[in-house]
């Protein structure tokens, strides 16, 4: 798999990698890159509520701890993971920006390295950036998290995740 450069500037950033050059990759990418930062920004659960896999979802929350004997069940179900989604859209929509977040979130964002087995998948998303808000401060995007996909009836869905953790692994934040 070609790797994507870590020097990137904003429109390749928003750009699939994958595009072109490999299929299954490609709609992994679109569904936990572009249509996740767009339908988050928006507060548009809708644009991402066919991208799970209802009946085996569930997450973890790695809390952004190195630990796993700290990691927690924190999302049993769709249901639940679906309302801590929207309340974290609802603060962040909320909050006042000094740049364009949505293409700050992309410029955080990193998805070079999906492996595929058959008709599973875990892909490896990546944040490392962070959004000026207008009072001065920063929101800082630092975590990473691991997605577990499976293809069914001809296309990718999400079955299960580990995610908030820390960026790099075995580091705190």
């Amino acid at each position: 798999m070609k790797m994507v450069s870590a020097m990137r500037n904003e429109v390749d950033s928003q750009l699939n990698p994958f595009t072109g050059k490999d299929a299954d990759r490609a709609e992994i990418w679109d569904m936990l890159v572009q249509r996740d930062i767009d339908a988050f920004v928006t507060r548009d659960w809708s644009m991402v509520a066919n991208d799970f896999d209802e009946s085996a979802f569930f997450g973890i929350d790695a809390c952004k701890i190195p630990n796993p004997d700290d990691w927690q069940l924190g999302f049993p179900d769709l249901e639940t993971y679906r309302k801590e989604w929207l309340r974290q859209a609802g603060e962040f929509a909320e909050t006042e920006f000094a740049e364009d977040a949505r293409s700050a979130i992309f410029n955080a964002t990193r998805l070079t390295e999906i492996e595929i087995n058959g008709d599973r998948a875990i892909a490896r998303k990546k944040f490392d950036g962070e959004i000026r808000k207008s009072d001065g401060g920063v929101d800082r995007l630092l975590w990473q998290t691991l997605y577990y996909c499976v293809r069914k009836e001809g296309r990718w869905l999400i079955c299960s995740f580990t995610g908030y953790l820390p960026n790099p692994l075995g580091v705190g934040n």
